[in-house]
């Protein structure tokens, strides 16, 4: 029996580690580091149906314990990611979760109804913590109602398992994650970044052009327990945990507080091996713990 194994709808991993959407592109680049097999799976970078430029530069910014990023979901198009992204990751075994990110709910209908033609693509990963530009710029994820309807219109017409990955930016998490599991989701990742802000001292001004950014790294994985742990309190849903992964001890907290899997985001960016590294660290860590395997863990926190 493979002790790291987990089954989650769609997708069937090997070991509970994954990068984060938006910190490994579509493999390509990690490709020429290390065998992408190795993972638990790839959760791809986000798609639009139209190509984006993202927005102004500069974007990101480093800060104290992480960063902050307002890149604007840079990325080619729906035609473009299944013509060519999509194919490169058809060569290996790992399952790819496909980010879909949208303005409209018809610009998720239409993705979402689309990306599954790729072989590779097992799972379906919401971004709703887009700004609904229909209703005044508010996000997907921040109203339990509007969260309800995308997610319920996505899963008419998705052919694969749709995740939903949640904003910390709210007041209640759990009442999100209610509606959207209601909704029929098939499982949620959570968290999203934490809204933040850098002021540069000489001009007095924001340091990323668009005013604010993603709050993401070290700084947000007390969040991020909190929320998952919440969530999973009063739901069985699959939960992917991510946000501030660095260690394998993070990996365990992950998952002892609710999460199936864990993705690891911005450690990609300083250390490009941080996945396998933790893949195969984790073994050693669950035998100094005492802890067999990741399903005695999950029986272990039913029971309590």
């Amino acid at each position: 029996m493979n002790r790291l194994a987990v089954e989650i709808p769609g997708l069937s991993l090997k070991n509970p580690i994954m990068p984060a959407s938006g910190c490994f592109g579509f493999g390509q680049e990690y490709s020429k580091y290390y065998d992408l097999n190795e993972l638990g799976a790839i959760m791809a970078k986000a798609v639009t149906p139209e190509p984006r430029l993202g927005n102004p530069t500069p974007r990101v910014a480093e800060t104290a314990s992480g960063m902050l990023n307002a890149i604007g979901l840079q990325n080619p198009g729906l035609e473009h990611v299944l013509a060519h992204e999509l194919p490169f990751l058809e060569q290996f075994e790992t399952p790819i979760i496909a980010n879909v990110a949208g303005a409209t709910e018809d610009d998720y209908v239409q993705v979402c109804a689309r990306i599954g033609e790729s072989k590779a693509v097992k799972a379906i990963e919401l971004n709703i913590s887009c700004p609904n530009v229909k209703h005044g710029g508010i996000a997907f994820g921040t109203d339990p109602d509007v969260a309800h309807r995308l997610t319920k219109a996505v899963k008419n017409v998705a052919t694969v398992p749709v995740y939903v990955k949640l904003s910390p930016n709210v007041a209640d998490i759990v009442s999100i994650a209610q509606a959207i599991e209601a909704a029929g989701a098939d499982g949620l990742t959570m968290i999203n970044t934490l809204l933040g802000m850098r002021i540069d001292l000489k001009t007095r001004k924001p340091i990323i052009a668009n005013g604010t950014g993603g709050l993401s790294g070290p700084a947000i994985k007390p969040v991020a327990i909190r929320m998952i742990h919440q969530v999973r309190e009063v739901s069985n849903i699959p939960i992917i945990g991510m946000g501030g992964v660095q260690t394998v001890d993070d990996v365990l907290e992950f998952l002892i507080a609710g999460a199936d899997a864990v993705a690891v985001g911005t450690m990609n960016f300083t250390d490009p091996f941080i996945c396998p590294k933790l893949i195969s660290e984790l073994p050693k860590r669950m035998d100094e713990l005492g802890i067999s395997s990741l399903q005695e863990l999950k029986k272990e926190r039913t029971n309590q």
